[in-house]
């Protein structure tokens, strides 16, 4: 496209004026424009497949769903259309969407500083690490603050090869620790992969759950000299589909990183902060891990947050140069101020047993179904609030995500990948609104039937 600096400047500011005009005063017409142009815009300068797997644009008519106002477990599009969200997007909800504590605290921050100079000590970066080191388990008490969580797991891949002097990773088949080159190296899919190869070396897979295999891979590297420097899973696999590890899988994957000498990296990403019915989803089985990765929910569902902890011992092969891992914006004082308002929400509300709680509700309700409709809803498993449904193929269970959304319910489920879906509302979600979806969803199944 050739350079248009005045029709650059007429689109900028209308879009600034339609965010400051209170949405009661937006004509349909409008509003009408808005959604028009959203699906123009993404065909032309964001990624034409969108359009294809989107449900919000394939199960819309004319006018695609965009979304426009949202509160709690509440999504409406810019034409007034409302929808319950139980995707919880993909993890970073668990306060619920635009919490007034944590909206409020970025909006104090962002009058008194939204940035910092990179030169001068900022207070809330260190006070948040601070009150980390006292939720953390173990003798955890150091961070780093990124913005995503494929940045958290570059940054503890960097740390465990700094702190041993090792190249080689043991990650899971089927996990998912991010789509950067680092991250992409470890995960467990070859749709993500293949297509990139080669990616980083010396990484070796086994399957989620079995400690026997971690323990003969690493017993080969010894025999043949191969340098390990950490093993790396999720607690509980949440793309793949909340599959949850047998209870010896953790704390035998402690002993043996012990025994070997190598790092126990546990992805907390989409486990962390409460989701799964703990602070934090190694807690299920009181394993410290050497370090631990942060990410979605951090930063309280308003301002991106991710970060990589671990120990003294640890964290001292940074010292000697600080500027080995950096990062221009992560960290930054509304990253913090929403990170510190979440963990005061989290604390609070105890989110933690509000999800252990409903999702221990939801397991029950979705087994009932799932003996009512057993071709159809074929597995159901997970804890707290980070629950999986398995579907016999893709094909029903894009039939169900996409019934759904038909139904004005928010999920996961794309046309290519929605034999598992996940159920990760926000962890304050009101039971009330929890028995409307799942009222749905039955309806949804009788349909497909």
């Amino acid at each position: 496209m050739a350079r248009d600096t005045c029709y650059a400047l007429q689109e900028a500011h209308c879009m600034v004026d339609i965010i400051t005009t209170p949405c009661e005063n937006l004509c349909r017409e409008d509003c009408q424009r808005i959604a028009r142009e959203t699906r123009e815009n993404f065909a032309n300068h964001i990624n034409k497949g969108f359009l294809e797997y989107r449900k919000s644009v394939t199960e819309a008519n004319d006018f695609a769903v965009t979304e426009w106002v949202c509160e709690g477990s509440i999504l409406r599009d810019i034409l007034g259309r409302e929808y319950i969200d139980i995707l919880g997007g993909y993890g970073i909800y668990s306060p619920g969407i635009r919490h007034p504590k944590i909206v409020a605290a970025v909006k104090a921050q962002l009058d008194r500083s939204p940035q910092y100079s990179q030169e001068m000590l900022d207070p809330l970066r260190a006070h948040l690490a601070k009150v980390l080191a006292f939720l953390t388990p173990g003798d955890i008490q150091y961070g780093f603050f990124a913005n995503s969580g494929t940045e958290a797991v570059e940054g503890a891949m960097k740390l465990a090869k700094l702190h041993t002097g090792k190249n080689g990773f043991i990650a899971m088949l089927k996990g998912f620790h991010g789509k950067t080159l680092g991250a992409l190296s470890l995960m467990g899919k070859s749709v993500f992969r293949a297509p990139l190869l080669p990616l980083l070396g010396g990484v070796r897979h086994v399957p989620f759950g079995d400690a026997d295999a971690v323990e003969q891979q690493l017993a080969a590297a010894k025999a043949v000299g191969d340098d390990i420097a950490a093993v790396v899973a999720e607690p509980i696999q949440g793309e793949a589909g909340a599959i949850v590890p047998p209870d010896d899988f953790w704390p035998r994957l402690r002993e043996i990183c012990d025994h070997y000498a190598v790092l126990l990296i546990a992805d907390e990403v989409q486990t962390g902060l409460g989701r799964t019915g703990k602070i934090f989803g190694v807690d299920h089985w009181d394993v410290t891990p050497d370090i631990m990765c942060l990410g979605k929910a951090m930063g309280g569902g308003v301002v991106p947050m991710s970060a990589f902890l671990s120990t003294p011992k640890i964290w001292a092969c940074l010292e000697p140069n600080p500027f080995m891992h950096t990062t221009t914006t992560g960290g930054n004082p509304l990253a913090c101020a929403a990170a510190l308002a979440h963990i005061e929400v989290m604390l609070e509300e105890d989110l933690p047993r509000q999800a252990a709680e409903k999702g221990a509700y939801v397991l029950v309700k979705l087994r009932e179904l799932q003996e009512r409709y057993p071709h159809i809803l074929q597995q159901v498993r997970g804890k707290g609030l980070l629950i999986g449904m398995e579907f016999p193929t893709d094909q029903t269970g894009y039939q169900v995500a996409s019934g759904l959304f038909s139904r004005k319910v928010i999920t996961a489920g794309t046309l290519t990948n929605a034999k598992n879906i996940r159920i990760e509302p926000a962890l304050n979600i009101p039971y009330k609104i929890l028995d409307e979806v799942l009222n749905r969803l039955e309806d949804t199944f009788k349909s497909i039937a």
